[in-house]
This record gives C-alpha cells, structure tokens and sequence, in this order.
C-alpha cells in the first residue's frame, strides 16, 4: 500500500511541475507552488546541446515568471507524455517524455524532450531535490 501512495504522491509533484509552465492569468501562483514541491537546495538542471546550466530553485523560477507573464511567450504549456517511476525506501526517480508548445516573440513552435527527476522523502513529504532535462536536438533553439 505504501508504495502505491508514494507513487501516487510523486505523480501529484511531477504534475504540479509541469503545471507551473502554463503563460497566462495565474503564471505567478503556479510557479510559486513549485517552492512546496523543491527541496529548498534542490538542484535544477537544463542541458538542451550546451553546457549545462545549474539552478538553484529562485535562480530557476526568477526567469520563467519573467518570461510567463511578461507576454513575450503566449499559449505556452508543457505536458507529460509518458514516464516511469522508481521508489526504494525513502528515494525515487521519475523519467520521462514531455512535449511543449506556444507561441514567443510572435513565433509559433513545438517541442519535445526528456526530464528526470529525483525525490527525497523529508518530514514533509516526498520533494523534488534535483530535476534535468534535455530537449530534443532539432527542438533546441
């Protein structure tokens, strides 16, 4: 039964995550729920064909609520399109593939890729403490 529990509340973080990067009325709220959802030193990660960039959980949202509501970036939304998770004691990971779509500057685009994400039970629950991600390369701009 635990384990169905864990799974089910690693799937609410990774839902919750992929919620924060919708444009629009209430951007602000929805990345300011991912502070409930990090671990405060969580560990953020963008690849996309560089060198990584690393964020600290403000150094991330900072910029994408920046980009969100500053109406640069409209009918932006990110989604799941399928993934596996992993629980042992008080780990787990999450990897999967997510599409995303909108419209920035004026010009429509799409996009796929994958992210990862690794969970840590704390006294308050299960929290993501580090997450990466990788577009696909003909999605990297």
């Amino acid at each position: 039964m635990a384990d169905h529990e864990d799974r089910a509340a690693i799937a609410e973080l990774v839902r919750t995550f992929f919620a924060a990067f919708v444009s629009g009325t209430d951007s602000a709220s929805r990345l300011d729920a991912l502070r409930a959802i990090l671990h405060p030193r969580a560990v953020i990660v963008r690849t996309c064909g560089g060198e990584p960039a690393v964020y600290a959980v403000d150094d991330f949202i900072a910029p994408r609520r920046e980009l969100l509501s500053s109406g640069r970036l409209t009918g932006f939304s990110e989604w799941e399109l399928s993934g596996r998770t992993e629980v042992y004691g008080d780990i787990a990971q999450h990897f999967c593939g997510y599409a995303k779509s909108g419209v920035q500057d004026g010009v429509p685009f799409t996009g796929q890729g994958m992210k990862t994400f690794q969970f840590v039970r704390t006294v308050a629950g299960w929290r993501i403490i580090a997450a990466a991600w990788d577009d696909a390369p003909e999605d990297r701009g």
